[in-house]
């Protein structure tokens, strides 16, 4: 397999790690990378942006679970949610255009439009998942084992906990070493014309004033302006 590939698909897990160690994030900027991923032609920057999204998200997402504060902040966590999904969907896109842009599986040109042209040979197998996802979902179990893990070592709690928390930070962790097996696959059967992806465009309906029909209705009854 290509150096490149090879790199996401075995260094991914310790880099995922990395970034978790580091002073500050996510809310600080740190390197694009650590030592053992070198920088990759905007690859690792999109990981990187996908990896900070969802870093972001977890800790909001556990501040909208609070039940003892003004109505006005969970609204301000769920406003937040919505910003760092919409830019953590655009990241995986950005991973999967480079990534089949790599591997000559889409057509240059049109590779950033809606609608991407495949160059996958006749015959190639098209995977249901992309990598881009299978990225963002190692993204999420990496988050996973860093919480599963502080719970099996509190000390505030007793040893039924830590232990029920440690078996789950086993399984956490097989599934990761799974996922990245899959990813490690499909990216080897791509570069052998014997698999593709595609990027499929989310279209966060939510998000979009022409296309939500909660923000559609609220433009409708606004007064016309003077």
């Amino acid at each position: 397999m290509h150096p490149d590939l090879e790199r996401l698909a075995r260094g991914l897990i310790d880099q995922h790690d990395a970034w978790l160690r580091a002073p500050g994030w996510p809310a600080s900027v740190v390197p694009a990378v650590g030592p053992s991923a070198p920088p990759d032609e905007g690859l690792w920057h999109w990981v990187q942006a996908n990896h900070r999204c969802n870093s972001l998200l977890w800790a909001e997402e556990d501040l909208a679970r609070r039940t003892r504060v003004a109505d006005a902040e969970i609204a301000a966590n769920k406003r937040a949610i919505d910003r760092h999904n919409q830019a953590r969907n655009d990241a995986t896109e950005r991973i999967d255009e480079i990534l089949l842009l790599r591997l000559g599986l889409v057509d240059a040109a049109s590779a950033g439009s809606a609608a991407p042209r495949s160059l996958a040979p006749p015959g190639a197998r098209l995977n249901s998942e992309t990598a881009g996802s299978m990225v963002d979902r190692l993204s999420i179990l990496a988050l996973k084992v860093q919480a599963m893990r502080a719970q099996s070592l509190r000390r505030d709690v007793d040893a039924a906990h830590r232990a029920a928390s440690a078996v789950k930070l086993g399984q956490l962790q097989q599934q990761r070493a799974d996922l990245a097996g899959c990813l490690h696959a499909l990216l080897a059967d791509a570069e052998a014309g014997r698999a593709t992806f595609k990027v499929y465009r989310q279209f966060k309906m939510y998000n979009d004033p022409l296309l939500n029909p909660a923000l559609v209705a609220e433009q409708v009854a606004l007064p016309p302006a003077a």
